[in-house]
């Protein structure tokens, strides 16, 4: 299933030139066009699923074992210190293109990149009435 107009099925399916990293026959790895760091890189499903609740179980399952193996590999041979593996769902989250992708991006000692938050300080009670929400105890 593709999308005519999405940019990255266009990508996944060759339409688009990329520096691709890795390629099987469901999902295309690529290179970010606007790096957070060296090395920066997409995971795109060759299918069209808008974000992670279209994704399909048994896809998502094969998104994390090819994060993985992808990161593994980044790490050895750009001899990066960590990583940080980032999924955007919705554009209150920041998804900019609606075509689930995964980002791999390299972390390097001194890279001055902030990539997280700022942290809450919920109160034990605040914790617990959320915890029942999220499991529908509320």
């Amino acid at each position: 299933m593709k999308d005519d107009q999405c940019i990255f099925c266009k990508i996944a399916a060759g339409e688009i030139p990329s520096k691709t990293i890795y390629e099987d026959e469901e999902f295309r790895v690529i290179l970010d066009l606007g790096p957070a760091t060296k090395g920066h890189a997409l995971i795109l499903p060759k299918d069209h699923y808008k974000d992670l609740f279209e994704l399909p179980e048994e896809k998502a399952e094969k998104v994390i074992r090819l994060a993985k193996k992808m990161a593994a590999a980044m790490k050895e041979n750009l001899h990066a210190d960590g990583f940080n593996i980032i999924q955007n769902n919705s554009e209150c989250a920041g998804q900019t293109v609606f075509h689930f992708h995964m980002h791999l991006i390299p972390r390097y000692e001194g890279d001055k990149q902030k990539i997280g938050w700022i942290p809450g300080k919920p109160s034990q009670e605040e914790l617990e009435e959320i915890r029942k929400e999220i499991v529908g105890e509320a």
